[in-house]
């Protein structure tokens, strides 16, 4: 069977920069691939330092208006664009699935969330609040928050369209104007956004450009920029902090995780295996920093959530990501197809039980793309590299406990600190769980994310916190003022 991709009907018109489509300065272009067959999917733009420039020029000029309208005047600007993302949810989640490889129906999640959050930013902007203190008569001290002005957002490809979107909301709602860059595996999605700010946002409120680590270290050093948010691996997140520690700037990483799921042995062996299944996030092929990848079962059901863990995973249907049913698709590409089939020979290599999985699929029809089955290995030591390094695939590690000590220590055992779950109908050792393990967002007996609840990592996996009010604050720098009369 022979399956063509998708007409997208998007040709790229160039980088986003003042509300107009402009060339990159070199007249260079990345080709960006269909993950599910290498077809070419279109050309987008190479932005250089003096693109950055230019956008960056935009942003600031556009600043001082923007930060000077109401807030409430603000927020009707963040509905509307939510508004947008509804009405084109299904083209865009389709541009994801052919662009990304991600699964269609996962992508159409990631169409609500964003248009969710842009919702919530708007409804919260009253609430940047500063405080007021007097020590004696004649005497009162207040503070202000007050925007960054330009803020740089940086983004991965596992969420093209949401963390293009999503990303920006809260800087936005701050009073922040914004200078995005697109990933550059997956690009196709933030240029489309582009066309949605184009027709609701003045000029040079919003500016993307494409590009690659060159585009994006311009933007970190730009003299113009103190405030940058970042999603990625944490090799690329040290750097970040590095280029940006030289100018003094502001900084929230999200980054990777090496995330444990703790089975006690009350759990139901086949519910929680689809816990880890669902928890992996394969609708992204474990290409996401929250996948719970290290899976810490207690001895006495090691066997039944294994075999179940399994059973689960080679079930998995497995497809090009556009078509229903297919529940996960290819990885993003061919470089990251190597690193994933590496570390499963790593897995063998050290003694590690392959139960299922270890390759591409036997599909033919899947033989021209970047997939990879779901794969689980048994018998994993903490010290092991599939026991310890991020992945970012669809790779599971078993480990066997008996201790609750010892299960904590392996949990914490390992430089990142980013999510946990744990699984179990016993309220006092999950709390107690809870407050042990080193991680910044913790599930008991779930897996998701909430809207308001505050994201961030711990340890390597990050600093600070978002999708949450204190998002929303971290956009604004506070000043105090001291009266007299």
């Amino acid at each position: 069977m022979t399956v063509k991709t998708p007409d997208l009907g998007f040709e790229p018109k160039g980088l986003f920069i003042g509300g107009k489509w402009v060339k990159a300065s070199s007249g260079k272009t990345i080709t960006t691939l269909n993950p599910s067959n290498k077809d070419a999917l279109g050309e987008v733009p190479l932005a250089s330092e003096a693109d950055v420039d230019k956008a960056v020029a935009s942003a600031k000029d556009a600043f001082p208006a923007w930060a000077a309208l109401p807030v409430t005047k603000r927020a009707e600007y963040l509905v509307k664009l939510a508004d947008a993302i509804d009405e084109n949810a299904d083209s865009l989640a389709l541009m994801d699935a052919v662009d990304s490889g991600n699964a269609k129906s996962g992508m159409l999640g990631d169409m609500k969330w964003t248009s969710d959050t842009y919702r919530y930013f708007a409804g919260f902007v009253t609430e940047m609040k500063g405080e007021t203190m007097s020590r004696e008569p004649g005497h009162l001290n207040v503070t202000l928050r007050q925007p960054y002005g330009v803020v740089a957002k940086i983004n991965p490809f596992n969420h093209p369209f949401r963390f293009c979107a999503e990303k920006a909301a809260s800087a936005l709602a701050a009073g922040n104007t914004v200078v995005i860059k697109g990933p550059e595996q997956a690009p196709l999605s933030s240029l489309k956004f582009g066309e949605l700010v184009e027709k609701i946002f003045p000029p040079g409120v919003i500016n993307i450009v494409t590009g690659d680590g060159k585009t994006g270290s311009a933007m970190v050093r730009h003299k113009d920029i103190h405030r940058i948010g970042f999603v990625g691996s944490v090799e690329t997140g040290r750097i970040i902090a590095r280029e940006a520690a030289e100018g003094m700037k502001e900084v929230t990483l999200e980054l990777g995780g090496k995330n444990p799921i703790i089975i006690f042995p009350d759990a139901d062996p086949k519910k929680a295996a689809s816990a880890v299944i669902r928890a992996m996030n394969m609708n992204r092929q474990g290409q996401s920093c929250s996948s719970t990848s290290r899976v810490l079962v207690h001895e006495s059901l090691h066997d039944e959530v294994a075999g179940e863990l399994a059973k689960a995973a080679a079930s998995i249907p497995i497809g090009f990501p556009w078509l229903e049913g297919a529940e996960m698709g290819p990885i993003i590409s061919q470089a990251q197809f190597e690193r994933v089939m590496n570390y499963i020979g790593y897995g063998n290599d050290e003694g590690a039980k392959l139960l299922t999985g270890g390759g591409p699929p036997e599909d033919k029809d899947l033989q021209n793309g970047y997939f990879v089955s779901p794969t689980v290995f048994d018998g994993v030591k903490p010290e092991m590299r599939i026991g310890s390094e991020e992945i970012f695939g669809p790779v599971m590690s078993i480990m066997s406990w008996s201790e609750e000590d010892e299960m904590i220590e392996v949990a914490n055992g390992v430089m990142y600190g980013l999510t946990a779950s744990i699984v179990t109908n016993d309220f006092r050792a999950a709390m107690r769980t809870a407050e042990k393990v080193e991680a910044g967002y913790v599930w008991i007996n779930s897996y998701g994310r909430y809207l308001g609840a505050p994201y961030g990592g711990w340890k390597q996996s990050g600093i600070g916190k978002e999708e949450s009010y204190e998002e929303l604050l971290s956009y604004t720098r506070v000043k105090n003022i001291n009266m007299k009369w």
